[in-house]
């Protein structure tokens, strides 16, 4: 049976203990490896776009996955990005994988961008969206405090922090956000449990490692990297973006326009064709 990102079964996987829920589907037999998707602040499996998901899993296989006491999985919540980092190394090897592709969104792009950096032969291709690096610019608009910890976001929540400002811009949200509510045993929200942990993790991301050169570490990640975002971040300012590539010796950067902070999201058919050009080339 061919799966899709509606009908993916959910699975679980023991790692250290606690059972680490996720999603599997896609091109098995691409000589490309799997993808590794980590998500955004209290964001589950269900908060990807199935147009995204789909699009890459016609290359290759795409891994959906929830850490340590997010939504499905089970566990108490990691408080360090470098925890939820070596968690999401430690569930790649507990699939028997080798290497992966890892792409990762907001706060999944810090764990992502640890986790090549901590684990570097793990990871193939990187992907960075809506994200920034250890001692970036932690500037966001102030409405982005008490919009970002609603129990339930909802969709004039996900309008503000994710897209552009435009009218095609909220049609490109709306679009979105049909697409995104289309699977029907969707995964369960995350706790606030959960929520209060990450905002400690992403606290403690933000100082930087040294003041005289902040963005060392970055130089020795040599991975093909692909850097994304929009113009006008309301999270994680754009300028962060900026940072990473100007480091990172093999990073490329997109920055799309009338977009924020998803802006993948709001332009999925233009991301799919530069997201499958480098992942390819």
């Amino acid at each position: 049976m061919s799966y899709n990102h509606l009908t993916a079964t959910t699975r679980f996987v023991e790692v250290d203990g606690d059972k680490f829920a996720y999603r599997r589907w896609g091109n098995a037999t691409s000589d490309q490896p799997p993808m590794l998707l980590l998500q955004h602040f209290r964001g589950g499996m269900d908060h990807w776009d199935p147009l995204m998901t789909d699009g890459l899993a016609e290359g290759r296989e795409v891994i959906l996955y929830n850490g340590r006491g997010i939504a499905s999985s089970g566990g108490k919540p990691r408080t360090r990005i470098e925890d939820m980092a070596d968690d999401a190394a430690a569930f790649v090897r507990a699939l028997g994988l080798q290497q992966i592709d890892l792409l990762g969104f907001s706060l999944g792009g810090f764990q992502a961008l640890d986790l090549t950096w901590r684990h570097p032969t793990l990871v193939r291709k990187l992907m960075l969206l809506g994200t920034g690096p250890r001692g970036g610019n932690p500037d966001m608009e102030q409405r982005v405090l008490t919009t970002a910890v609603n129990p339930v976001p909802d969709f004039e929540d996900f309008l503000y922090l994710f897209f552009g400002r435009s009218a095609q811009a909220e049609q490109a949200a709306k679009a979105f956000w049909e697409r995104r509510h289309q699977r029907k045993d969707q995964d369960p929200p995350s706790s606030q449990e959960a929520g209060i942990a990450q905002i400690e993790a992403n606290i403690l991301y933000l100082p930087r490692l040294s003041e005289d050169d902040p963005f060392a570490y970055l130089r020795g990640i040599h991975h093909p990297t692909f850097i994304l975002n929009g113009v006008n971040d309301v999270m994680v300012p754009t300028i962060n973006s900026f940072y990473m590539a100007r480091n990172m010796p093999n990073a490329q950067l997109f920055i799309y326009p009338d977009a924020g902070h998803a802006a993948q999201f709001q332009y999925p058919q233009r991301f799919l064709r530069h997201a499958v050009q480098f992942l390819s080339e």
